[in-house]
């Protein structure tokens, strides 16, 4: 099911400036959908992560955004059109979506609510691939 999401996420590129398959292996993926770029939910977690900015390039971990009919990537100021990606990766019609994609393009994490970045860095940092990266870092 995991592997299958990012086929169908590859699949959708072309409605990406940037394409997901170039994220594979190489950076983790924040996925966070809103209806309201407005909304205080959303805002409070942008707000979140932008502080964070090292820690996410430490973790490798790259931010989309989406509303209904755009998307942003990391903290851009300029958000870019694509009236599907919000409808077809939030089917259940949530107002606010998370999914944290690993390296190897598997799903490890889907809420409805805020995500805390001690909750954030603790997932990735319990996963191996991110152990072995902080293992070489400090060798």
């Amino acid at each position: 099911m995991r592997l299958l999401f990012f086929i169908v996420l590859v699949c959708n590129q072309v409605l990406f400036g940037q394409t997901m398959e170039n994220h594979l292996w190489k950076n983790r993926v924040l996925l966070i959908f809103t209806e309201d770029k407005n909304s205080a939910d959303y805002q409070q977690q942008i707000s979140l992560l932008e502080k964070e900015n090292n820690e996410l390039k430490d973790r490798k971990l790259v931010v989309y955004s989406f509303t209904k009919t755009d998307f942003l990537f990391n903290f851009e100021s300029t958000w870019r059109n694509s009236s599907e990606l919000f409808t077809k990766f939030n089917p259940k019609k949530a107002n606010f979506k998370i999914w944290l994609i690993g390296l190897d393009g598997g799903i490890k994490l889907a809420q409805t609510t805020n995500l805390s970045t001690e909750k954030l860095f603790a997932i990735i940092d319990g996963m191996p691939m991110r152990k072995r990266e902080m293992s070489t870092k400090n060798n």
